[in-house]
């Protein structure tokens, strides 16, 4: 709570994880941006979580030292030496937090009535005013009695894959993967200039074809491919990014997709042998689960 103290960190997955969460919920709730989109930014999240083959090893708890230990630099294997996911790994938390919050209390109780019992306190003070996990367990059950200390330790102590979308399908819908994107997809290619296969062949490019990340244990990784070549051509032809779409359609028959890759001064060619097709995350209702996720993002009345 001093400067003359160390840093330790290890809740945030509490506040910036907050501050994530409710970049979504009030993003939506205000108008800014729409229930699609909202849902559809909430899929990219899960599903560039679900991929990251680091949460085998490393437990979200130990993201929070990051900042403290790596200076944050730049990291080639994020997706298995992973970085600070405590903040969007934090966002689905909270929402595994509010629609179990909602499930517990029959819609009496939510996220809302923490953040205005934690957060809205003391009002004018200009002191710190710390907290500890046990101040966090102590808020929730405040609002709704459940066993939270053992349901965040599981999250932020284990690598149960399953765990990572509860909050999803408590709330109504699922993450799948379309062979066409969505237009919020799109629109964020579009603006940041780049174009992925992350969820097919294990990539994502930037306007000059250079591989800005390459997944762990994905196709393309274990193709040999790695972050920072450059693709050349697709099947022979100069590369543009329909030509690789297409290729990688076309491969769902057979054949697999060759690359013409070049790293510093070498050119060689690759063959991936990859047969899924395009997959591109969205969210999916369950049928005749509670839409929890459509009331969250809803402004309140």
């Amino acid at each position: 709570s001093t400067f003359n103290q160390p840093m330790q960190n290890s809740l945030l997955w509490f506040y910036e994880g907050q501050t994530q969460y409710w970049g979504y919920v009030l993003s939506a709730r205000s108008g800014l941006v729409s229930l699609a989109d909202s849902r559809e930014s909430l899929a990219q999240t899960a599903a560039w979580l679900a991929a990251r083959s680091g949460r085998a090893w490393r437990n979200l708890q130990d993201t929070t030292n990051e900042p403290i230990v790596s200076r944050r630099a730049h990291q080639d294997w994020r997706s298995w030496q992973r970085s600070e996911d405590y903040y969007d790994e934090g966002s689905l938390i909270w929402l595994d937090v509010d629609t179990q919050m909602r499930a517990l209390s029959a819609n009496k109780a939510s996220l809302n009535d923490l953040a205005r019992q934690f957060f809205g306190v003391e009002s004018g003070r200009t002191r710190t005013l710390p907290y500890t996990f046990a101040d966090v367990v102590q808020a929730l059950n405040a609002v709704a009695p459940f066993n939270w200390a053992a349901f965040l330790r599981q999250r932020l102590d284990g690598h149960d894959p399953s765990a990572l979308l509860d909050g999803l399908t408590r709330s109504g819908w699922r993450l799948v993967y379309r062979d066409q994107p969505s237009e919020y997809a799109k629109g964020v290619e579009a603006t940041r200039k780049f174009t992925s296969f992350a969820y097919s062949l294990g990539f994502d490019l930037d306007k000059d074809g250079k591989l800005t990340q390459v997944l762990w244990d994905s196709p393309a990784f274990r193709a040999g491919l790695a972050p920072s070549a450059h693709l050349v051509a697709v099947n022979g032809i100069a590369y543009k990014p329909e030509l690789l779409r297409e290729a990688v359609t076309q491969a769902k028959n057979g054949g697999g997709v060759e690359l013409l890759i070049k790293a510093a001064d070498r050119y060689r060619t690759v063959n991936i042998d990859y047969r899924g097709g395009l997959r591109y995350p969205t969210l999916e209702r369950i049928e005749g689960a509670p839409d929890r996720l459509t009331q969250i993002l809803s402004a309140m009345p």
